[in-house]
C-alpha cells in the first residue's frame, strides 16, 4: 500500500512539473505558457552560465565576438521557447555567419580600440576640448555597445549581417527604452568583469538573455 502512495505521489510530482515547466499536459484548461522554457528556473540559470561560457570560448579572439553572441542569442531564444536548443545548433549559427562576421568584428575592434586612444588622448590634457572629447568617446562606445547587442539580436543565418546591421537604427528609433536596457547589459558585462574576471562568462550570458528579452517585455503602447 505504501509503495503504492508512493508511486502516486511520485506521478502527481512529475505532472505538476510537467504542467509548470511545458514539457507535458497541462492539469487544467488554460493558454500554453508563452515561454515554457523560462519556467524551469534553475535550468534557464544553467542555460545561461552554459551560453556564456560558449560565447567566451567563441568570442576569444574578439574579431569573433558578434557572431558568438548571436549564437548565443539564438540558442537562449530556442531554449526559452522550449525549442531544439542542442550546443551543436549553436555551432551551426557559428558555422553560418562566422565569414560576415568578421568583417563585423574587425569593424567593432578597431572603433573600440580608436575610441579608447581618443579617451586617454583627452585626459592627457594635450587637446583643447579635452573634457567634450572623452565624452563623446564615452558615448561612441556606448553606441557601439547597444549597436553590437542589437545587430547580433537581429541575425539569423538568411538575413545575414548586412541585414542585421541595417535593421539596427530603426530597431533602435522604435523602442528607445529597449536600447537602454541593452545598454544597461554592456555595462553590467564591463562592470562585472572589472571586478572578477572569471565572472566574464556569466555577465555573457546575462547579456545574451538580456537581448532576448529586452524585445519580449511588455510596453506601455502596448497595453493600451
Amino acid at each position: 500500500m505504501s509503495l503504492t502512495r508512493g508511486s502516486e505521489r511520485r506521478a502527481v510530482r512529475a505532472a505538476v512539473r510537467a504542467d509548470r515547466t511545458g514539457s507535458g499536459p497541462t492539469l487544467e484548461e488554460r493558454a500554453p505558457a508563452r515561454f515554457p522554457g523560462a519556467a524551469a528556473r534553475f535550468a534557464l540559470l544553467g542555460e545561461v552560465l552554459l551560453t556564456g561560457l560558449l560565447i567566451t570560448l567563441v568570442g576569444m579572439p574578439l574579431v569573433t565576438l558578434p557572431i558568438a553572441v548571436a549564437a548565443g542569442i539564438r540558442h537562449l531564444r530556442r531554449f526559452i521557447a522550449a525549442e531544439d536548443s542542442r550546443v551543436s545548433l549553436f555551432w551551426a549559427d557559428v558555422r553560418a555567419g562566422i565569414g560576415s562576421g568578421l568583417v563585423v568584428g574587425v569593424v567593432v575592434v578597431v572603433g573600440v580600440v580608436a575610441l579608447l586612444i581618443d579617451i586617454d588622448v583627452a585626459r592627457s590634457g594635450f587637446l583643447p576640448g579635452g573634457a567634450v572629447i572623452e565624452v563623446v568617446g564615452w558615448a561612441g562606445l556606448a553606441a557601439l555597445a547597444v549597436a553590437l547587442l542589437a545587430a547580433a539580436s537581429a541575425w539569423t543565418p538568411e538575413l545575414g549581417w548586412r541585414g542585421a546591421v541595417r535593421r539596427v537604427p530603426a530597431a533602435v528609433a522604435a523602442d528607445p527604452a529597449g536600447a537602454l536596457y541593452l545598454l544597461a547589459a554592456a555595462g553590467f558585462v564591463v562592470v562585472l568583469t572589472w571586478v572578477l574576471v572569471p565572472l566574464l562568462p556569466a555577465a555573457l550570458g546575462c547579456a545574451a538573455l538580456a537581448a532576448v528579452a529586452v524585445p519580449e517585455r511588455p510596453r506601455r503602447a502596448a497595453r493600451r
